[in-house]
Order: structure tokens, then C-alpha cells, then sequence
């Protein structure tokens, strides 16, 4: 069974490798859309491209094959990677075999510099030889015939040719007449008449003969007119150095140029400028692409007939010409040609071009060599086999150029004209602006090693004293400063009871007035009278204790900010403070909210408004207030005391049992639209309504604050257990139950519990945690609407067997200390 699988495995690969052979070199399908290269193996590949060679096909014809019938480009990338890898691994050539030549020749191709041309894959528009791609773009013109054109009178007719003979006037008849293999065309009623090898000119002529031979009024009231109808075929063969060399079937209307396109064109070592057109065994023309690619010229692109031959042989010289040239590439060249020529079909030299000497890169017989070429020399060098012209590029450097910059209206760079001086240069820039500083100047200069020097001058002494003034020489660069450089931006600064406050540019001469003005104005409330202004001081003795650090002064200005004539002007970095009005307050907005007759929104009426006031006036509680379990939230951080934003937690434990508080607050008011995280820290004060309520006005009676909340809740019937439990829980209160026994319904106290640390927070918002007294843990006692919380452990740190140790160690000397103690008064 197992040799069984073998042998069907063995005729499974051989099936695959023959068709996939049969695929490419063969007869390749109409359709290769969907071939996928890594489908095959390396061995599959390898006997497909001996296969190929076998047949007389390279490589690269075997791609322009495979890309004709719609293999994919990224699939034609593919395949020539895993060729060259192919290839490699066969210690052969690196590259794509494009020379169309199975022999033992071997070219040389000359180096591509181009980084993009190097990615890209051959035969896909990226050739280097000059008029390559007018044959390798798919885009290109494909030099089609038009056959919709009126037919040439020069045409040449021949078997298989359908005419179109019109005989109209006197006598009307229309006849297509195809040319027989012999050449004769059968008109009806005529007989049999030869036209072939005649051109459709002389066919008409002799047709007309014909038919006035046989009584037609021919050019007496009956005329004729012929033309071609369908078109016959002709066969060309194509050989030599070509991408796709063969015997190609094209229309009688073709010329050399369509059968050169339908066969890829020459090859990389094809020649461009010496195309033979043969016929009958003798050259009928010669082709120089390069007189249609350079001029547009097709005077040699001669109609083909049956049987032509048209033969690229390999090219004779190639040289290379990169650089600064509009068109670097790999050039052909023909006795007679100088080096002019190959610029000349470069498109001529780049604007940047450094044109005075080009470099030439020689073969030898044994080696290379370089050759400087100067520009009286182009027409006369010359090219010779292998040559590499570079042209370089113009120098980034000026031969006259002085820059100025700065404090002057038209700074840049200016052309260094003899004795050209730093004053001419400022005119030249159109002058000083008003802000220059005229106390120094600089020039920044070359050193003749291309170091730099720094000489400095006095603007001001240049353009008064012509004999101060210093001549400029190349790339120098003037620098005039601006005085605003020399100086921190001035600006001033406004706070307090303006509608914008903040910082403002500076202007000299400007009043506390204006700056009011620029803030937007004063704001609700702002008092126009002892506006302060804070001012810099530059002469505090830091050898006293209390020597002056700001120098203030108290200004009043118009209410309505009209203009008045005062004398006290801002100065840089100034700080205003504009106050509020004595007495000015604006409304403090206050909440009770719950078990109250007229639960909302109350304003405070007086400064000594307190909590049993806020009942009052909401109407008082209703039966069903819990007077133990009402609290008041206070946001006012500076009435706390506190900063909200802060944790003062000394440990990382507590941190953390207050970031878990902070989940089961949030929790617990989800139902809630006003919650949000600072409402969720304890913000609450621990009041007793109760005696406040007993004892209105007493020390227990808060005076109101903005933003108070005071939250009268229902009576309570429940205690939530929360924490290291085991089960986290709500229980029902009882009056007989202690905190270990709602501990217990929360299925007692888990291995990682703080018993020390356990608390009860009250619906007052008050918290009380456990005590301790000898070894015993005395815990606060439980109020309906409490909730226990019991915190955890801390992990440990350092070596836990090492405290132990520790631990024990102590323990022990400690009862040793206790026995002798024991033995000594006994």
C-alpha cells in the first residue's frame, strides 16, 4: 500500500512538471490570470526552464510570453525572483537571461545606478538601452496599421486581397473580386485578369483596360473606382538579437516598425541602428530607430511584403552617458559619430549641468582608465567600445554672493560687485528699520580653509564715517540685530475682576485704563478704586530681612473707563489686581434634599445661616426622616481644609482600600445623575441632626457654606457588609446583633482580613474604626444604614522565614531573660 502512495505521488509531480512545461514553453494557455508562481517547486521551475532553452527560448522571453497571456505583474515578479534564485543556486548568472542567444556568448550588461530601475523587473519598461522603452511599454504606440485609412496608391496587391471595383454611370455594377493564389482576379462577364504585384494604381488601370475592351463606355459617361476590402495577411520573420524572435503573421498594410513592436523589439544586445529589411535575398532597406526616436523621422519604415526578413544583428559599440544630461542611458553609436552626437541624443545637458569637461571611464586591453574630455573636444572624441561618460554636476557654492540679515527692510542675498561695502550693502537692503541696534554689527566670514571668522562693527560709526567702513568679500554674511532681540518680550499682566484676565503685549506710555480695556473691561462687581500694581523692583538689599522685593502702588480710574489725563503710566512685567466691590456678594446656592417638606434649591440669606435655619425654612422633616442618619456634603475644599484631589493615605493599603471605597460608592449611586467622583470621596461632615435640632444655634449647628447638600434620608433598615468577608452582603439590622455577629452573615472574616483595621462608616457620614485594648479588638458599634468595611492585609515584605526566625529568636531570649529572673529571686 505504502509503495502504492509512491509511485502515485512519483506520477503526480512528473504530470505536473510536463504540464507545467507544456504550459510555458510549449503552447501557453490564453488565460494565465490566475497562475500562481509558488504553486511549483524549484525542481518544477528548473526542468520548465531547460525545457525553454531546449526550444531556443531565454528567460526573459519566456516572461514576455507568460506576461502576453495574462500573467499577472505581480505574479511575472515572482516568477523572475524564483528564476534568479534558480539560478543562483545553479552558480550561474544572478540575473534574468535576456540575450536571446543560446550559445556560449556571454554579455556583460552595463551597471544600472539607478536604484528604481534595479528593483524593478526587466522587460517591464525599465531598460537602460536608449529607445528600449518605445518597445517595452505596454502604454506605447503599437504602430498598428490604420485600416480605416483610403487605400495607398502605392500598395502592392497580392493573393488573398478582396477588391472593391465600382462601375458607375453610364453602365452600374459592384463587384468584391478576391485574388486568386495566382494572382488573377475573375471580373463577371470580363474574364480572368492578373493584378497581383501591381499597385493598386496600376490594378485600376488595368481593370479599366479590361472593361473598355469589352464595350464598356469607360471614361465616356462610365467611370471606375477600386479599392481594397479585406485585407490579406503575410507572413515576416523576424531574427536576430529581437525580445520575441519568430515568424510573425501581420497585415499587408504593416509596416517594419509594426512587426519590430510585435516581436518585443531589439534585445539588450540588439542594435537599434542597423535593421536590415531583407526581401528576396537582397537588402532592401536599412533602419536607424534612432532617427525616429530622436527626429520623428520614418522615412526608412517601408511597407513589408510576404516573406520579408527583417535581421537585427547584435550592436556594434555601446557607450553610457549618466549624469547631468535630460536623458542618461546606454547609447549605440556608428562610424562617424562623435561624442557630440551622443549628447545631442541625450536631449542635451541639464541646467545643472557642469558643461566645461565630462569624464570618461576607458577600456583598455587589460584594464580600465579615465579621460578628462573638455568642451572644444565634444565634436572631435571619437566614442569607443565600453566608454561611461559622467557629466557632473555645477558646484553648490556662489562666486559673488554676500547675505545680510536682520534689523534691514529687504534682507537676503545680493550680488559682491567691486568694492562693494557693509554701508552699500545696508542701501542695497533698503536701510535700517527703526528697531535695528546700531551699537554692533556683525559679519560672519570665510577663512581660506572654509573656517569661519566673526567681525563685529559699529553700525552707526559705518554709516557716518566712510573710512570705518570695511569692503565685504565672498560669502560674507552682515548681521543687524533688532533691539526687540536684545530684551525679554514685554508684556504686563491683569488679575481679578476683569472679564479677561491674563497677560498682554507692553506699549510704552500705556495706563491701567487701556490694559483694563485690552482685558475685555471690568468684570460684575469690580471695584474701579485701589486698583494695585505690583512693579519689579531692581534694588532690594539682600542683606536684610526685610528689604522691598515689589514695589506697589494703589491707582483709581474711572468707573466707566473714560479718558483722563493721568500720569502714572504701566511699565514692563507690571501686575494689576483689580478687586471686588466692598459688600459685593454674589447668590451661594445650598441643597437639602430627602425627607424634608420642601426638598430643593435654597439661596443663603445671611453669613450665619445654619443648618437648623435650612429646616426651617424647607418646612421641617417629614415622619419619616431618619434624624441619626442625615449628613451634610460640603465641597468647599478650603472649608475642609484639605486638598480633594489628594490622598493622604500614609500607605499603599489604605490607598488601595480607598480606591476600592470609591468603587462600591459608585456602585451604590449609580441610580444617581449628580455623582461624579468628587462627590464619591468622603466630602461628608459628620453632624448629629438630632441635638442640632434640639438645640438650634449651638456649636453642633453648622453656618452654611456654597454648595452644602444636606440629605435627610429615610429610616434605615439594613447594614452593608463590604470588604474581606467571605461574602460580601447586605444584611437586615437588628438591634441585638453586634459587629462580629453582621460579620458572621457575611460568612465571617477571610484569610486576609485586617480585623485591627475594620470600620463603620454612619449614613452621617462619620467613620469609626476598631480599637484595641490588651490583645482584644474592640469594634464600633452598628447604626441601621452603616456600612462595615474590612480591609486586607499588606502583603508582606522581605523574607518571611527570615522574620519568623527573627520573631522566634526574640521570643525565646526573652524567656530566658524571664527564667533567671525566676531563679534569682527564688
Amino acid at each position: 500500500m505504502n509503495k502504492l502512495k509512491i509511485y502515485l505521488s512519483i506520477l503526480v509531480v512528473i504530470f505536473s512538471l510536463v504540464a507545467f512545461s507544456s504550459a510555458f514553453a510549449q503552447s501557453l494557455p490564453q488565460n494565465l490570470s490566475t497562475f500562481n508562481v509558488d504553486d511549483y517547486s524549484d525542481a518544477q521551475l528548473k526542468a520548465v526552464l531547460q525545457n525553454a532553452q531546449s526550444q531556443g527560448l531565454n528567460d526573459g522571453q519566456l516572461l514576455q510570453m507568460a506576461q502576453t497571456r495574462g500573467l499577472s505583474a505581480a505574479q511575472a515578479q515572482r516568477l523572475q525572483t524564483r528564476i534568479a534564485e534558480i539560478r543562483k543556486k545553479d552558480g550561474s548568472n544572478t540575473g534574468i537571461d535576456t540575450s536571446g542567444n543560446q550559445s556560449s556568448r556571454k554579455v556583460n550588461a552595463l551597471k544600472d545606478n539607478d536604484e528604481q530601475d534595479s528593483k524593478a523587473p526587466l522587460f517591464v519598461n525599465q531598460s537602460k538601452i536608449f529607445g528600449a522603452s518605445l518597445f517595452r511599454n505596454s502604454k506605447a504606440n503599437t504602430f498598428q496599421p490604420n485600416l480605416k485609412l483610403a487605400t495607398p496608391l502605392n500598395y502592392i496587391v497580392g493573393p488573398d486581397d478582396k477588391l472593391r471595383v465600382s462601375v458607375y454611370g453610364n453602365s452600374i455594377a459592384n463587384w468584391e473580386l478576391t485574388v486568386s493564389p495566382e494572382g488573377n482576379i475573375n471580373i463577371p462577364g470580363v474574364g480572368v485578369l492578373n493584378v497581383a504585384g501591381k499597385t493598386i494604381e496600376q490594378a485600376t488601370l488595368a481593370i479599366k483596360s479590361r472593361l473598355a475592351a469589352n464595350n464598356y463606355a469607360i471614361d465616356r459617361g462610365t467611370s471606375v473606382h477600386v479599392t481594397l476590402g479585406d485585407i490579406r495577411t503575410i507572413n515576416v520573420i523576424l531574427q536576430g538579437e529581437l525580445i520575441k524572435p519568430g515568424t510573425y503573421s501581420l497585415s499587408s498594410l504593416s509596416t517594419a516598425f509594426d512587426a519590430l513592436f510585435s516581436a518585443g523589439g531589439p534585445s539588450d544586445i540588439g542594435s537599434f541602428r542597423k535593421i536590415e529589411i531583407i526581401r528576396n535575398n537582397k537588402v532592401v532597406s536599412k533602419l536607424d530607430l534612432y532617427d525616429f526616436i530622436v527626429n520623428g523621422s520614418r522615412k526608412s519604415n517601408i511597407v513589408l511584403r510576404d516573406q520579408d526578413i527583417i535581421h537585427v544583428p547584435p550592436y556594434g559599440i555601446h557607450v553610457e552617458l549618466k549624469g547631468e544630461v535630460k536623458v542618461p542611458a546606454v547609447f549605440e553609436t556608428i562610424p562617424g559619430e562623435k561624442l557630440q552626437d551622443i549628447i545631442s541624443y541625450s536631449g542635451g545637458f541639464t541646467d545643472q549641468a557642469y558643461t566645461a569637461r565630462i569624464k570618461v571611464d576607458q577600456v583598455s586591453d587589460r584594464q580600465h582608465r579615465f579621460k578628462d574630455i573638455i568642451e572644444a573636444d565634444y565634436n572631435k572624441y571619437i566614442p569607443l567600445r565600453g566608454d561611461k561618460y559622467t557629466v557632473s554636476r555645477i558646484l553648490d557654492r556662489y562666486e559673488n554672493r554676500v547675505v545680510i540679515s536682520g534689523a534691514v527692510f529687504r534682507p537676503g542675498e545680493f550680488e559682491l560687485q567691486d568694492g562693494l561695502t557693509v554701508s552699500k550693502l545696508i542701501r542695497n537692503a533698503g536701510g535700517l528699520r527703526e528697531d535695528a541696534f546700531t551699537g554692533r554689527g556683525s559679519i560672519i566670514r570665510l577663512n581660506a580653509d572654509n573656517s569661519t571668522q566673526q567681525l563685529s562693527f559699529n553700525v552707526q560709526d559705518i554709516l557716518a564715517n566712510p573710512s570705518a567702513d570695511i569692503v565685504l568679500q565672498r560669502e560674507d554674511n552682515v548681521s543687524i540685530t533688532s533691539v526687540f532681540e536684545l530684551h525679554d518680550k514685554y508684556t504686563v499682566t491683569i488679575k481679578g475682576q476683569v472679564r479677561n484676565a491674563g497677560d498682554f503685549a507692553y506699549a510704552d506710555s500705556m495706563k491701567v485704563a487701556d490694559l483694563i480695556i485690552k482685558a475685555g473691561g471690568f468684570g460684575e462687581g469690580a471695584s474701579a478704586k485701589r486698583i494695585e500694581v505690583s512693579r519689579r523692583v531692581f534694588d532690594s538689599d539682600p542683606g536684610q530681612k526685610n528689604s522691598r522685593v515689589a514695589q506697589v502702588f494703589s491707582v483709581n480710574v474711572d468707573a466707566n473707563l473714560k479718558f483722563e489725563d493721568v500720569n502714572f503710566s504701566l511699565k514692563p512685567f507690571d501686575i494689576v489686581s483689580v478687586y471686588s466691590l466692598p459688600g459685593y456678594e454674589t447668590q451661594k446656592i445650598i441643597k437639602v434634599e430627602g425627607e424634608v417638606i420642601f426638598p430643593g434649591y435654597y439661596t443663603i440669606q445671611k453669613k450665619n445661616e445654619k443648618i437648623s435655619d435650612l429646616v426651617a425654612r424647607a418646612g421641617g422633616l417629614t415622619q419619616s426622616a431618619d434624624v441619626d442618619g442625615s449628613s451634610l456634603k460640603r465641597e468647599n475644599a478650603a472649608v475642609l481644609g484639605i486638598d480633594k484631589t489628594k490622598s493622604y493615605s500614609d500607605t499603599t493599603v489604605l490607598k488601595q482600600e480607598r480606591t476600592n471605597r470609591l468603587r462600591r460608592l459608585k456602585q451604590t449611586y449609580k441610580d444617581s445623575t449628580n455623582v461624579d467622583e468628587d462627590q464619591l470621596r468622603n466630602n461628608f461632615v459628620g453632624i448629629n441632626l438630632k441635638k442640632i435640632l434640639q438645640n438650634p444655634g449651638t456649636g453642633e449647628d453648622l453656618i452654611l457654606e456654597n454648595g452644602d447638600v444636606l440629605r435627610i434620608t429615610k429610616q434605615q433598615q439594613t447594614v452593608r457588609v463590604n470588604g474581606e468577608v467571605l461574602f460580601p452582603s447586605v444584611v437586615v439590622y437588628n438591634n441585638n446583633k453586634n459587629f462580629k455577629g453582621y460579620v458572621l452573615n457575611a460568612g465571617g472574616f477571610s484569610p486576609s482580613a485586617l480585623k485591627r483595621g475594620a470600620y463603620v462608616m454612619y449614613p452621617n457620614g462619620t467613620v469609626k474604626g476598631t480599637s484595641k485594648f490588651l490583645f482584644f479588638n474592640i469594634h464600633p458599634r452598628v447604626r441601621p444604614g452603616s456600612e462595615i468595611y474590612v480591609p486586607k492585609k499588606p502583603d508582606p515584605k522581605g523574607n518571611t522565614a527570615q522574620e519568623i526566625l527573627g520573631y522566634t529568636t526574640g521570643l525565646a531570649s526573652l524567656g530566658a531573660i524571664i527564667l533567671g529572673i525566676l531563679s534569682l529571686n527564688k
